[in-house]
C-alpha cells in the first residue's frame, strides 16, 4: 500500500536548513549570551555624565547589582541639574519673556526646548527608581531564554557614539553662527559676553552678568542638547533588544519551515513569544513617558526648521562691516539650518523605523504559521496564530499613538499640515527671487 502523505515528511526531513534573517545568518548568533546590561551599559554611563538615569552599579556586569537611591552622589547630581534647569533656563527666560511681553518665533521656540528637555531630565529620574527592577526582570527572562547576538552590543554603541557625535557637531554649527555675530556686528563689547548675551538675553537684563553665570548657562543648554538627541538613542538602544529578541523566535520558527515537529515545539515557541511581547509591554510601562516626549519634540522641531529653510532658504546675510571678514561669509545660519534639518529628519526616521521594527517582527511568524500543513495542524498553531492578531505588539507614547511602520507616514502628513498652517499664520510665501534685467 502507497503512503505518499509519510514519503512527503520524509523528504521535509531530509531538506537542508538555512535560516537566515533580515541579512543576519546563523553565525551571528553562537557564543557566548547577550544580555540587556551589557548591551546598554555604556549608554547608561554616557547618559549618567550629564545626569540622566542615575542609577548604582552601571559600571557592574552583573545587573543584579543595580540600585538606585535617593541619597546618592549621582542622584543629588541629578536633581541639582533639574533645579539648575529649571530656575536658570526656564524661569529666567520666561521673566524676561514676559518683562518685553513680545512673543516671536524664535522666544516660543525657546520655551519649546528648555521646557521639553527638562521634562526628559525629570521622567529618566522617574526612570532610574524602576530601573533596577526592569534589568532583573529582563536578566530573568534571559536565565531562561538566553538572547545569541554578538552583533547587539555593537549595533548600540556605534549608534550612541554616531547620533550623539551629530549631535555635537549640530551645536558647534550653533555656538559658531553666535560667535561670528559677535564678532562683526557687536566688537565693542567683550567677547564672552558678548556671547553669552546673544544666546542667554536674560543674563545682564533679569539677572546681572558675571563669567560663572555665563559657563553654567552653557553648560546647561549644552545639557539639554544632549539630553534632547539621548532619548533617541535610548529607544533606538531598547529596540535594538526588544526587536533581536523577537527576531530569535522567528529564526527558530524558520529553521523548522518544511520539518515535522510535535505540538510541544509550538507550545515552546509559543511560550517564548509570550515572554517576549510580555517584556515589550513591561518595557514600555517604562520608557513610554520618554518615546511621546520624543517624538512630539522632533515633530514640533522639524516643522520648525523646515519653516525657517522656508522662509529664509539658503542666502546670506548681510555683514555689519566692510571688507567682509566673516568666516563662511555669511552663510553660518543657512550651513546651520541645512545641517539641523537634515540630521533631524534623518535621527527622527531612524528612531520610528528602528523602533517600528518590534511590531514588524512580532508579526513575522504568522507567515510560517500559515503554511503549516494540516496534518501538522494543532491546537497550539491555533493559539500562536490567534494570539499574534490578538494583540499589537510595540513600543507606544503613553498609549496615545504605537510606533509601527505607517506612524513615518503619518508624522510626514502631519508635517505638511502643520507646516502649511505655520507659513499661512507667518506669512511665509516660499518663491523664488526674480532674477533682474540687468543680472
Amino acid at each position: 500500500m502507497d503512503f505518499p502523505y509519510i514519503h512527503k515528511v520524509e523528504k521535509r526531513k531530509q531538506a537542508p536548513i538555512k535560516p537566515k534573517t533580515n541579512g543576519y545568518t546563523l553565525e551571528n548568533y553562537k557564543g557566548q549570551p547577550t544580555t540587556f546590561h551589557s548591551m546598554i551599559k555604556l549608554t547608561v554611563i554616557i547618559g549618567q555624565v550629564f545626569a540622566l538615569n542615575p542609577v548604582l552599579g552601571a559600571w557592574e556586569s552583573d545587573s543584579s547589582k543595580l540600585r538606585f537611591s535617593y541619597l546618592s552622589g549621582r542622584c543629588a547630581y541629578t536633581i541639582l541639574a533639574i533645579l539648575c534647569q529649571v530656575i536658570f533656563l526656564n524661569v529666567l527666560f520666561l521673566i524676561r519673556y514676559f518683562m518685553l511681553f513680545k512673543a516671536s518665533m524664535n522666544s516660543n521656540t525657546a520655551v519649546v526646548f528648555f521646557a521639553t528637555n527638562t521634562i526628559i531630565t525629570v521622567l529618566f529620574l522617574r526612570i532610574a527608581t524602576k530601573w533596577p527592577q526592569l534589568c532583573q526582570y529582563i536578566a530573568q527572562i534571559e536565565a531562561i531564554d538566553p538572547l545569541y547576538d554578538k552583533t547587539l552590543v555593537r549595533r548600540c554603541n556605534t549608534s550612541c557614539i554616531l547620533i550623539l557625535l551629530f549631535a555635537f557637531l549640530e551645536h558647534s554649527f550653533a555656538q559658531v553662527t553666535g560667535i561670528v555675530f559677535i564678532s562683526d556686528c557687536r566688537p565693542e563689547i567683550p567677547f564672552y559676553r558678548g556671547i553669552i548675551n546673544n544666546s542667554f538675553p536674560w543674563i545682564g537684563l533679569v539677572v546681572p552678568y558675571s563669567p560663572a553665570l555665563g559657563i553654567l548657562t552653557q553648560f546647561l543648554n549644552f545639557q539639554l542638547t544632549f539630553n534632547w538627541n539621548f532619548a533617541d538613542v535610548f529607544i533606538i538602544c531598547i529596540s535594538f533588544y526588544l526587536t533581536s529578541r523577537l527576531d530569535q523566535i522567528n529564526r527558530k520558527i524558520a529553521a523548522i519551515k518544511g520539518k515535522l515537529v510535535p505540538s510541544s515545539f509550538w507550545r515552546t515557541v509559543r511560550e517564548d513569544y509570550n515572554r517576549a511581547t510580555s517584556l515589550v509591554r513591561r518595557v514600555d510601562e517604562v520608557i513610554g513617558s520618554i518615546v511621546f516626549v520624543s517624538f512630539a519634540n522632533n515633530l514640533f522641531f522639524i516643522c520648525l526648521q523646515l519653516l525657517h529653510t522656508l522662509a529664509d532658504g539658503f542666502k546670506r546675510t548681510p555683514s555689519c562691516t566692510i571688507p567682509d571678514k566673516r568666516w563662511f561669509k555669511g552663510y553660518e545660519y543657512a550651513i546651520y539650518y541645512v545641517y539641523s534639518l537634515t540630521f533631524l529628519i534623518l535621527r527622527s526616521l531612524t528612531v520610528s523605523l528602528v523602533a517600528s521594527r518590534i511590531h514588524a517582527a512580532s508579526r513575522e511568524p504568522v507567515h510560517t504559521l500559515y503554511e503549516v500543513p494540516s496534518p501538522e495542524y494543532c491546537i497550539e498553531v491555533k493559539r500562536f496564530i490567534q494570539q499574534i492578531h490578538g494583540e499589537t505588539v510595540a513600543l507606544t507614547g503613553l498609549q496615545f499613538f504605537k510606533v509601527k511602520r505607517g506612524i513615518v507616514l503619518a508624522i510626514a502628513g502631519t508635517i505638511v499640515t502643520y507646516e502649511l498652517v505655520l507659513m499661512q499664520f507667518t506669512g511665509v510665501t516660499p518663491t523664488v527671487s526674480p532674477i533682474s534685467a540687468d543680472g
